[in-house]
């Protein structure tokens, strides 16, 4: 083996043990806490436990039960704050398999484990529209795609942290796109989502009547997402700019490839020189739904997403498949860092507090599968 071959090797074990150090510390002294709280007679907090979103419907107090149709669950059957209530990320993506594959990448990333006879289970597989995997403190579900389906989901899935009592949790959409004047396989993180006007706003009819929502993110979300990214070990680059939402594939994004096309190639070349000189990254199709809708509910929210091709040099995605497939596990790296770093890497945890000598092992968090109250792993089964 040569020199710097062992360099590599010797480089990325450490790199490995140092995360694992940290991630034993962290349950370690999530272990001396529970000891701690059980010597004291497991007091309660004084304070009741409540919900940090903001600006939801006032008429949620009143539906006894609330079911959320779409994700097959409901408030009389399910014990929301007992199942989802450890909820810090919310994690969603287009397809099923693509965040069910996720679930299980980001389960081995911030150290939990399940039994190998056994598999990550569909919380919302009742409801037939949507994918729900719980991993611990980790919610990943599928969206669909454009703002229609994206919007659906995020309507239940605040409301389920609305009545689970999470505190401040993180939503993140991960996604695919196309890029607009950067190299494919470039992980765009969104700055800003705009419509097809170069507007920040989502618009939707209530009553015929138009109304606009500021389509916001977390500024200081996409700088916490962007630091994860190593320039000296990945083969990537990660950048932060504007996203254009498309509520079409083809014509809303000026492709020449629809079954439809009432433009020529100047007008599509002029628009998208437009779009790239106001600092437009990518295109996708859900950014204006999702930044509106977290927002909204006083949720920090961000858009990672990868770059599958450049618009400006063309409309079809002839990339081979294998290559597709690692360029979409580009965003999901970024991520799985983001949540490893935010569970383990606290400056304000006291690294001196141990278990106690009753404990063993270490603790992977605790929580119950939907429609069941019994104690389960983080990672929910069947």
């Amino acid at each position: 083996m040569s020199k710097s071959n062992c360099n590599d090797c010797t480089c990325r074990l450490a790199n490995e043990v140092g995360q694992l150090k940290a991630i034993v510390n962290a349950q370690s002294r999530t272990l001396a806490k529970l000891v701690r709280q059980m010597k004291e007679g497991c007091k309660k907090d004084e304070e009741a436990k409540e919900s940090t979103l903001c600006g939801l419907n006032p008429c949620l107090k009143c539906l006894q039960p609330d079911i959320l149709y779409h994700l097959g669950l409901s408030t009389d059957t399910t014990d929301f704050p007992k199942v989802f209530g450890d909820v810090r990320f919310v994690c969603m993506g287009g397809t099923p398999g693509r965040m069910e594959n996720f679930a299980y990448y980001v389960m081995q990333e911030i150290g939990l484990k399940i039994n190998a006879a056994t598999k990550l289970r569909n919380i919302s597989e009742a409801g037939q529209r949507f994918s729900l995997f719980k991993v611990g403190p980790v919610l990943c579900a599928s969206h669909g795609m454009g703002c229609p389906s994206i919007s659906i989901l995020l309507h239940e899935l605040i409301k389920m942290m609305y009545h689970a009592k999470c505190k401040d949790p993180v939503f993140i959409r991960i996604g695919t796109s196309g890029g607009i004047g950067v190299e494919p396989g470039t992980v765009i993180i969104t700055s800003e989502a705009i419509d097809g006007r170069l507007n920040p706003a989502h618009e939707i009819l209530v009553h015929g009547v138009s109304v606009q929502h500021a389509s916001q993110l977390d500024e200081s979300l996409a700088d916490e997402i962007k630091m994860c990214h190593d320039p000296c070990k990945d083969t990537y680059e990660a950048v932060i700019g504007r996203t254009l939402c498309a509520h079409d594939f083809y014509e809303g994004q000026s492709r020449l490839d629809g079954a439809f096309c009432e433009y020529t190639p100047e007008m599509k070349k002029t628009y998208l020189e437009q779009l790239q000189s106001q600092e437009v990254k990518n295109i996708e199709m859900e950014s204006l739904a999702f930044a509106a809708l977290t927002s909204r509910a006083n949720i920090r929210g961000a858009v990672v997403c990868v770059a599958i091709l450049n618009r400006l040099n063309g409309d079809q995605i002839k990339t081979p498949h294998e290559v597709l497939s690692k360029w979409e596990k580009r965003p999901q790296e970024l991520v799985a860092r983001y949540i490893r770093k935010s569970l383990y890497y606290n400056e304000n945890d006291d690294d001196s507090e141990q278990p106690e000598d009753e404990t063993e092992g270490a603790a992977a968090g605790t929580g119950a599968g939907a429609g069941d109250t019994q104690k389960a792993p983080a990672a929910e089964a069947e």
